[in-house]
Order: C-alpha cells, then structure tokens, then sequence
C-alpha cells in the first residue's frame, strides 16, 4: 500500500512536466486502444451480418402431405450479379395458411408488391432498368432487421402460385447458418493472419513505445528511490503505478475514441462495405482485451525499464554505459528467416507445398518471428555497424552519432522500431492482395450467361436472343451413344450456326452450315473422339422422338479467348434445325453470350429479368458472391493497412520525440563546447537514420521473403511479386526521408544551461 502511495503522490506531485509526460502516455495508449478494439470487432461485426442473413432464411418443413404443401406459402430466392455485388431477389406466393412475415416485414408480400432495401430504392431511381427484375410495383422498404448491411441489395417480390412452379413450401423464417457467409472462414482465417502482422505486432511496440516515455528521466528518479532505502520489489511496484495508471486512462479513453468512431464511420462506411453502429458494439471479449490486457503490457514493460534502476541505481545516477545486449534476440530472426527461407526454396524447385495444416502453423508463426526479431536484433545490429563506423570516421557529426548509437543501443531501438515493423508489414498485405487479385481478375473479352432450356417458352427464348447486348446465342446439350451404356463417355453438342460461332469464340477455321463437324481447339486436352459414323441421341423430351445424328469426320479448327472456356473440348457443332421447334431437352442450355464490360453485363441481366423474372441465371466465371467476399476482404485489409500506419507513424514520433527531449542535456552540452547547430542536427539526423535504414534493409528483404513464402503456399500461379519491389522500395525511401526531415526540429537554438546544471 506504501508504494501505491508514493507512485500516486509522484504521478500527481511531480510538477508540470510529469503531468504533461502521464498526458502523452494516456493519450498514445488510447490511440492503440483504439486500433486494437477495431481489428477486435471487426469478427463480430461480421458474425452479426451473417445472422440477420440466417434470420430471414426460409424454414422448409419435410415429409408434407400435398395438402399441407398447398396452404403454406411458397419461396424462391435469385442472386444475380449488379456489377460485383449481388442482387437477392426472393419471390413469395401466399398460402392460405398465415404466418409470420420475414424480418424487416409486416406482412408476406402480395401478388403485384415489392419491398426493396433502402440502397435498391436508391438505384431503382438512378437507373429504370434495373426494375426489369422485379415485377409489381415498389410497396415499401425492407427494415434494418432483415438486411446484413446498409448497402445490401434486396427484394422482396409478391407472386401468384402459378408463377412460381419451382417455389418451395415454407413454414416461417429463421435458421442456424446463413447459406453464405460474409466472408468464408478459411477467407477469414487469412484476414485474422493478415491483420495480426500488419496492426498487432506494430500495436504492441507503440504501446512499448507509450508504456517507456521519458524511460531515462524515470530510471534516475527510480534510482534515487532505491538509494534512499526501497528495496527493488518495491520500487518497481512504484514505477507500475504510473505505468499501468496512464495505460488504464489510457484504455477507457480508447474505447470511448472506438464508440465515436463507430457511430461516425457506421453512417458513413467504407467502401464495398458498411455496417449498422450495433453490429460494433463492443463485446466482453474485447473489452477484456482493452481494459486488462493493455495495462498488463505496460506493466510488463514498466517492470522490465525500471529492472535496471532497481538493480543497479549507482549506474543509472552516473549514467553508465549500458549494457550489451544479449545475442539471444537473434534467436527470433534466425528461426523465422530458416522458415520462410525453406518455403522460398521449395517454391523456387518446383515443390510448392500446398496450403496444408503445417503450412498454416509454420507461416503465421513465421511472421510473428520475423516481427519479433526484427525489434529484438535492431540494438545489437546498429550497435555493431556504429562501432564499426565510428572507428574509421573522419567526420564529427558522424563520429558523435555513431558513438552515441554504440552507447546508447536502446534509444535507436525505440525510434525505429515502429517504421521497421510497419514496413515489414506492408511487404506481407501486398502478397495477400496479389493472392486475392489473381482470384478476381478477368480478362475475357466475353461473358456467357447459362439458362435451362426447359425453364423457357419458346417466345421467351425468342425474346432472351434478341436482347441489346446479346451478340450470339448457342444451345448446348448431351448426347449419347447409340447402344452403349449410359455412362459410356459422348460428347457434347453445339446447335448454332457458323455465324454465332465466329461471335463466341477468337477464332475459327473454315466452317460449313447445315452439316455437322468436329470442333477442334489445339489448346484443350482431348480425349479419345468418337469415331465418325457413330450414332449419337439426342434426347429432345415433350414426347417427340429422340434426334439421331452421325459422328462426323469433317474437323473445323477454333481457338477460345483467353481465359474463356464456352464449348470445351470434342463438341460436335450441328445446325440448330436439327432440335424440333416444341422439344424441350432436359439436358439442353441456352446460352447466350455478350461483352464482358460491366454496363453490358448489367444491361443483358435486365433484360433476362425482365423476360423471365424467375430463372435461375448462370454467368459462368463470374461469382458474385467470391468477388463480394474478396471486395469486403481487400476493405478490411485497406483499413489494417491504414490503422498500420497510423500505428507506425504515431510510434516513430511519439519516440523520437521523448529521445530529443531526453538528449537535451547532451546537446546542451556539445553547444557549450563549440558544437555548431548544424553539426548538432546533423547528429541528431544520423542517429535516426542510420538505425532506421538498417532496421528498413531488413524489413524489406525479410518482408519479401515472408510475402513469397506465402504465395507458395496459397495455391496460387504467382510465387515472385517482382512488380510490387519497386512500390516498397519507394515507400521505404520516402519512411527514411521523412524521418530525417522530422529530425531536424528537434535542435532548438536557444542554449539553456540549466539542463546541464545537476551533471
């Protein structure tokens, strides 16, 4: 209790300059407080988006009688792709059985009503077109509680029974699991991975950083405290209380700066992904970790700053040389190096290891050894290339920053700590966003659309080829082998003409109309092709006669686009005459081709919904719901970047900062020598660059093999980020240069001997 008393009354009791330092130290905790309590409620704001999703999902009753089927009402839900986001259309049809409406409802929809989300109602609005997919009339707005998020793109549609053959009987609303979720827990895994190197480790050294102000000034007056008689134990506990005292103001202030950011950014969202203020409501979890877990780091590093002065209080009053660090803070660098190393290796013989359970224990605890090492090896690092430099030095700027780095490792330590890191981090979420820009791109000059042939009357087929944007339309369908077994291997059949084949392939060779042929792309594998002559069926269905055509000899050459793959390998291409007007294939799809341009591929999906409201619309290679999930992926990782930044940046000026402060006196002292002030600047430049430089070389070279090793084990084609070196090196360069130039203020001119007045 004593020493609670004499940590509180020095807190409070020590003048101005105490007070204004407990300030600073709240102030920086709370910012990281802050970034913690974000990266910690983003799973939950998450989770929260997929429930009101499971909420509003159709019970499906089983084992119903047909009588029980006819009264309750009926659903169908469409998903259709408005530029990469997805439009949920969900079609109702009364029963004569009540029941409760939907979330966000009052009541199930009647024939003729729509209720939209209020963003839909937005673009309803902006673009007439887009209300080709919802036949009726808009009635209302769908409330909060039944959207995952303010932006989310929903309809609810009022239908008769006989317009929805395919409907499902449903019995109410609400399930366990949303069908899909927000983003996919191995998607998740890879953020949490992503956020934990690029916010959290640079995290902890700014609240490191917080927890040490004025570190130099504290030790002697901790010193003076074991001289008078306290014994270590109890002056450590002195230096916790206001250590841990300024990370709780700390911690609460944060967490009040996270309530007001989430109420300001919740209204505003970022972009491709917004939330409700409730859904960031802080849980206990993260309070826990604010409120108890960031005091515990601090009082960690308190204990560990004021090991010293309780030990050795003669030497922290005589300020003695400190002393060399242990070799053991290799130990980190070394082992994450050896793993991120291996995986390069493995990479660059072609032994790739694929993303494994190993893979995903050794990567991420790679990084954090990396992270950790890089911090724990900058003293001893720069400590020996000080040396080193000093001694074959003739100039005297350089000679005193280098011996001052050589006596003072620690302080290079801080400065740069933050940056290092922070560039290192960097590295890693560039190869995160080169994995997930691989799954996204397209570059197919094409998009198809696939549609059941038996889905469609013959005037909607008519309309669907004639819609604005459609530049050929083909069916596809199987066949089978005259007399073999139904599992025996047939190829498919392209009913189109020469024309439509020129518009939905790069390429083709010379090709005759009304008689069958053999494609052929020299790209694609090819199996063993069905002798000519061969009868192959078509199985037409409605009750007409199976359609028999002869394997032809006659081969005509074709060539996909790239990165397109629309008729596969060994079709046969048949004139459309041979399917009867009224037949109706079971096997048979209608596919229609257009550009693939966004504004296209908007205008072709209205007009489908406009013909046929209710199909079920395939756009091969394009997945609305992957490219939703990557969009809220690549969000959130914009923002640990950021929140990463932030963090770096505070942590540099927060450091260097307190260095040049508690320097004062040593500067003070060289001006009272003779020192000019640019000869003092000069040192004072070349203390931070030089430890921050090699801290930089480090991270950049280390980042890249992290990011590399990473690659190799996402699955994915590229393993080497050659283009993105340039970017790091740049922004390296520019971390460098912005130090420098923060440096220089630090020197005042005014002399004052009063700092130099007790030594």
């Amino acid at each position: 209790m004593s020493e609670l008393l004499v940590g509180t009354r020095l807190l409070f009791g020590s003048g101005r300059g105490n007070r204004v330092r407990f300030a600073l130290m709240a102030i920086g905790g709370s910012i990281g407080v802050c970034c913690l309590a974000i990266v910690l409620t983003i799973p939950g704001i998450l989770a929260a988006q997929d429930g009101r999703v499971a909420a509003r999902q159709p019970v499906i009753p089983r084992n119903l009688s047909a009588a029980e089927g006819s009264a309750l009402p009926l659903s169908l839900e469409r998903s259709d792709p408005y530029g990469s986001r997805p439009l949920t259309r969900i079609f109702m049809a009364r029963g004569t059985r009540q029941i409760q409406p939907p979330p966000g409802l009052k009541a199930v929809p009647a024939r003729g009503e729509v209720f939209v989300s209020p963003r839909l109602h937005e673009l309803l609005h902006a673009e007439p077109g887009l209300a080709q997919r919802l036949p009726g009339r808009e009635t209302g707005l769908i409330g909060a509680e039944g959207l995952a998020r303010p932006e989310e793109l929903v309809a609810y549609v009022g239908m008769s029974r006989g317009d929805l053959p395919d409907g499902t009987p449903f019995s109410g609303f609400g399930e366990k699991w949303a069908p899909t979720a927000t983003v996919e827990p191995s998607t998740l895994d890879i953020l949490r991975f992503t956020m934990a190197g690029i916010v959290l480790l640079p995290l902890a050294v700014f609240l490191s950083v917080c927890a040490r102000l004025s570190a130099a000034e504290r030790a002697r007056r901790l010193a003076a405290l074991r001289l008078l008689g306290m014994s270590a134990k109890q002056v450590q506990r002195v230096n916790a209380v206001e250590t841990v005292a300024a990370a709780g103001a700390g911690a609460l202030l944060g967490l009040g700066e996270y309530w007001v950011l989430n109420r300001v950014m919740s209204r505003v969202g970022l972009p491709e992904f917004t939330w409700y203020s409730s859904d960031g409501a802080l849980s206990s979890s993260t309070l826990l970790a604010c409120l108890v877990g960031c005091p515990t780091l601090a009082w960690f590093v308190g204990r560990a700053s004021a090991r010293r002065a309780a030990v050795n209080p003669l030497a922290v009053r005589r300020t003695a040389i400190e002393r060399r660090p242990s070799a053991w803070g290799f130990f980190p660098l070394v082992a994450g190096s050896g793993i991120v190393a291996g995986y390069c290796l493995a990479g660059a013989t072609g032994h790739a290891p694929r993303d494994t359970g190993l893979s995903s224990l050794l990567v991420p605890s790679a990084v954090v050894l990396i992270g950790v090492g890089l911090v724990t090896t900058l003293p001893t690092t720069c400590r020996h290339i000080a040396r080193r430099v000093a001694r074959s030095t003739h100039s005297v700027a350089l000679g005193l920053a280098m011996r001052r780095n050589e006596a003072e490792p620690g302080g290079a330590l801080r400065v740069a700590a933050g940056l290092v890191v922070l560039v290192f981090a960097a590295s890693l979420a560039q190869g995160v966003l080169i994995e997930l820009a691989q799954v996204t791109k397209n570059t197919s000059p094409v998009q198809d659309y696939d549609m059941r042939y038996t889905q469609l009357t013959t005037a909607q087929r008519h309309s669907l080829e004639q819609l604005p944007g459609v530049r050929a339309h083909v069916v596809i369908m199987d066949s089978t082998l005259a007399g073999a077994s139904e599992t025996a291997w047939s190829p498919r059949v392209v009913l189109a003409t020469c024309a439509q084949l020129r518009n939905i392939v790069s390429w083709v060779g010379e090709c005759v109309d009304r008689q069958p042929l053999r494609l052929w792309d020299a790209k694609l594998a090819q199996d063993a092709p069905v002798a000519p002559g061969k009868k192959l069926l078509l199985q037409t269905g409605g009750g007409h006669r199976d359609v028999a055509i002869s394997a032809p000899e006659r081969t005509v050459r074709y060539r996909e686009f790239d990165d397109a793959l629309i008729l596969g390998s060994q079709s046969i291409l048949a004139p459309p005459s041979e399917l009867p007007p009224q037949a109706r294939p079971d096997s048979a799809m209608l596919k229609l081709i257009s550009a693939s341009d966004p504004d296209t591929v908007r205008k072709v999906l209205d007009g489908i919904g406009h013909v046929a409201p209710t199909i079920d619309v395939i756009p091969q290679g394009l997945n609305v719901t992957a490219l939703q999930q990557i969009a809220v992926v690549k969000t959130l990782l914009a923002l640990g970047m950021v929140l990463g930044a932030v963090i770096g940046v505070a942590a540099y000026v927060v450091a260097a900062t307190d260095r040049a402060v508690e320097r004062r006196p040593q500067v003070t002292a060289l001006a009272l020598l003779g020192a000019r002030p640019r000869t003092l600047r000069a040192v004072q430049v070349t203390q931070v660059v030089l430890p921050l430089s090699v801290g930089l070389l480090l991270a950049v070279v280390l980042g890249k093999m992290a990011e590399s090793s990473y690659l190799v084990t996402g699955g994915g084609t590229v393993f080497w980020d050659g283009t993105g070196l340039p970017l790091l090196v740049v922004g390296t360069l520019g971390v460098v240069a912005v130090a420098a130039l923060g440096s220089l203020p630090l020197v005042g001119r005014r002399i004052d001997p009063e700092l130099i007045r007790r030594d």
